[in-house]
């Protein structure tokens, strides 16, 4: 949130679209073989972020204003698959894609991921990121965040905003 708002505050909005996604999982989404591991077994086994739920809702500190956009489908870690968001941020003409969010070494790095291979510009705000423990937030930036995007702090990026 802190971030946030210090782009909103540098009125930015000729260059900052927030964009909310989030997870949102239905009863039937997961209806495959079972064989689900790692994070997404704990959203299955413990029905997370299921619609209409508070797991599923925007925290109120966090509610987007009236310019935002809050796009529902994102079913999985990334949010690319099963979204349009190739198309929102293509058909803006938005070429640079500024990430922060929860989990850095999860949601937020496998949309870090989508994005650099789709051919945008990736920045990573590394104090907008935050994981369960401070390791697996010190590996994330240590060793994934700039092989797929350009890590730095929000105060460096309005910085580099002019």
């Amino acid at each position: 949130m802190i971030c946030q708002c210090a782009l909103r505050d540098a009125q930015v909005t000729t260059v900052f679209q927030a964009i909310y996604s989030r997870i949102i999982t239905h009863e039937h989404r997961f209806d495959s073989d079972g064989t689900h591991y790692g994070s997404l077994k704990g959203v299955v086994e413990h029905k997370a972020f299921r619609k209409g739920t508070w797991g599923a809702a925007i925290a109120d500190v966090m509610l987007p204003e009236q310019n935002d956009i809050v796009r529902e489908g994102k079913r999985c870690l990334d949010a690319f698959p099963s979204t349009n968001l190739d198309f929102i941020l293509r058909s803006r003409g938005i070429r640079t894609v500024v990430l922060g969010g929860f989990l850095a070494n999860c949601c937020v790095e496998s949309t870090m991921r989508s994005a650099y291979e789709r051919g945008f510009e990736v920045i990573t705000l590394t104090d907008c990121t935050a994981t369960v423990s401070l390791e697996a937030q010190q590996m994330a930036l240590a060793h994934d965040f700039g092989m797929f995007s350009h890590p730095m702090t929000h105060a460096t990026f309005l910085e580099t905003l002019g």
